[in-house]
């Protein structure tokens, strides 16, 4: 049995090692879940964030790493049980000039640019906290957005908390990331599927129930700097969904 995910370049969830190896937590995660319901071949197809939703919607790939669930995205695919839960961050340049750290304060920086990845939640949030269309610079690449910040064209970069504190300890100084204020529910991401092919997210979702939390788990996830603050809150969603 072979399965192909689909995956974009954005550590420590997913990337490519220069001689062309995919790795990240999610596929380690994924690798996982599928070797245990017998999948004997895993393909893994790079592509950008907002290919993510149509391919696999339009049956191009399997599955898709994971992504925040939102009712939007679900009218277009099926998600699996959720797998971390993260709040939001910015990538800014070192001594954060501009004292950026949320959407809030960046909205009162009329001049402030702010990078996101087309198609991502963070639009949305940083719009619904006032920040102006005029503000917001578009990027298909998380590549892009960092290079943008590391020049100066725009002022801070807006993705996944932990994933912008992975892409600065990487980066030897050049930025530093910025962890958005805590919320109590932090927004929860889960694997997605085309909505006919139910029969592999249901077994998924088996060996999810089975497997997230466990000593193993926490261990491989460790490895990328997912620690108990993304894996916890998410366990405690799966179970209430699970209850309803």
């Amino acid at each position: 049995m072979k399965v192909t995910i689909a995956y974009i370049e954005e550590p420590p969830f997913g990337w490519s090692e220069p001689d062309g190896t995919a790795t990240g937590a999610d596929l380690d995660l994924a690798e996982s879940l599928l070797h245990a319901i017998g999948v004997t071949r895993i393909d893994y197809r790079p592509t950008t964030f907002s290919e993510l939703l149509p391919g696999v919607a339009a049956g191009r790939w399997d599955m898709n790493v994971p992504l925040f669930v939102t009712p939007e995205r679900a009218t277009m695919v099926s998600f699996s049980l959720p797998v971390w839960a993260i709040g939001d961050g910015f990538l800014i340049r070192t001594g954060n000039p501009k004292g950026l750290f949320s959407y809030e304060s960046l909205a009162t920086h009329p001049n402030a640019r702010l990078g996101i990845i087309a198609g991502q939640v963070q639009h949305e949030s940083a719009r619904a906290a006032g920040v102006a269309e005029e503000q917001i610079v578009i990027f298909d690449r998380q590549a892009d957005a960092i290079e943008a910040v590391c020049s100066g064209a725009i002022d801070a970069y807006a993705s996944t908390a932990v994933g912008n504190r992975i892409v600065a300890d990487r980066s030897g100084g050049s930025v530093e990331a910025v962890d958005h204020p805590e919320r109590q529910c932090p927004p929860t991401g889960a694997y997605s599927f085309n909505k006919s092919n139910g029969d592999l997210m249901r077994r998924i979702n088996e060996q999810l129930r089975l497997y997230l939390g466990s000593a193993d788990h926490r261990a491989r996830m460790a490895k990328f700097g997912i620690t108990h603050r993304e894996i916890d809150p998410a366990l405690a969603a799966a179970r209430h969904e699970k209850g309803r």
